[in-house]
């Protein structure tokens, strides 16, 4: 009776399925090195490996999976509040990124620059320029979601489409290099730490302890579940949904960012591409309901980093990037039909069918 009980806490836990999602792909990763007489224990092996241009810095697959799932995770913090807020998805975070990848590149460059080493304008000019695109993104889709109560993948169809364009006019059909050590630092290193992963840990522990401290994220979860019956309670539904796009557009600002100095450039057709997808599965795995009302941060960014995950485990099986999209679906269908709520409720049927059985 008590491992069962025990049994029954653990698979009730809130984040048991997104945990369970990661270890399983970790688990797949351990079979594919033991079976090629590599270190079963690889993927989980961090060592300190010796560079040219960033000295010192940390090595190993997940490190990898961190440094490169960091833009997914930041965007799911934002697409987290949308979804439970507004029940619908914004689908033009990625075209977002690119834009203000653009317009901060365009300002640090100066208009009508492909290519430069030097600033033309103080580097927080372009930081603070390409965020607050972001923030006005984030408004615009707000405000026909919010007030205009336009459904919100139709709303953010319109910047999905257009985002990416405008970014290209702005930096004249061309990719825009700022090939400067003081934008690159942005999607470098730290020390030993990859930036990026700084970066979207700050992200991440704001938005936790702004949810924490405040009535916000019940704010939010109210809404989402009871949009009328909030009104009735004295909120205002729509300046919080209105919010939620605010900070979801603030977040892909900060992740075109990081995107752009990665690669120390503004390529506006590549920035952010299918990142909108990554960052609603992101939600979905994390083991949040698309339909809105009560989310889970935390699961949230587990599903970010999951995905990412599959990506890696992916190259490192051999799948070439062409067919990885491919085999990436199908786990992801997988992942999701297991956290799905009717094959929850029917395992949890079949379980208590055997209670009743074995005590009769």
């Amino acid at each position: 009776m008590k491992k069962e009980s025990v049994w029954k806490r653990i698979t009730g836990w809130s984040l048991f399925l997104p945990v369970l999602c990661l270890l399983l792909v970790m688990a797949v990763n351990i079979i594919h090195d033991a079976a090629t007489g590599s270190n079963p224990f690889s993927f989980f092996m961090i060592t300190l490996q010796q560079t040219t241009g960033n000295g010192t810095i940390l090595y190993g697959r997940i490190i990898d999976i961190l440094n490169r799932g960091s833009e997914v995770a930041i965007l799911a913090i934002g697409m987290t509040l949308v979804v439970s807020s507004s029940a619908g998805t914004d689908i033009s975070v990625g075209s977002v990124m690119s834009l203000c990848a653009s317009f901060c590149c365009m300002l640090l460059a100066g208009y009508g620059v492909s290519s430069t080493n030097t600033l033309a304008r103080p580097l927080i000019v372009g930081l603070l320029g390409g965020i607050m695109i972001g923030v006005l993104c984030g408004m615009f889709n707000g405000a026909l979601v919010a007030y205009f109560k336009i459904q919100p993948m139709v709303a953010t169809l319109i910047l999905f489409s257009a985002a990416r364009a405008i970014g290209l006019l702005l930096c004249n059909d061309l990719i825009v290099y700022v090939r400067n050590d003081s934008f690159g630092f942005f999607g470098s290193f730290l020390g030993p730490i990859p930036t990026p992963v700084i970066i979207a840990a700050i992200c991440i522990a704001v938005m936790a302890i702004i949810l924490k401290k405040t009535a916000l994220g019940m704010y939010i979860q109210s809404v989402g579940i009871n949009s009328k019956a909030s009104r009735i309670a004295g909120l205002n539904s729509k300046r919080i949904i209105f919010l939620t796009y605010v900070i979801c557009g603030l977040f892909a600002g900060i992740a075109g960012i990081v995107a752009s100095s990665r690669i120390t450039s503004a390529d506006s057709n590549n920035i952010g591409l299918y990142y909108e997808m990554d960052a609603i599965l992101a939600v979905a795995l994390g083991g949040n309901s698309l339909g809105g009302g009560k989310f889970k941060l935390a699961g949230s960014i587990i599903g970010a980093y999951t995905i990412q995950a599959i990506t890696t485990t992916l190259y490192a099986l051999g799948v070439s990037t062409t067919q990885a999209p491919v085999f990436k679906a199908i786990i992801v269908i997988i992942i999701v039909a297991i956290q799905a709520e009717p094959l929850r409720a029917f395992f949890k049927k079949r379980s208590a069918a055997k209670q009743v059985k074995g005590v009769s």
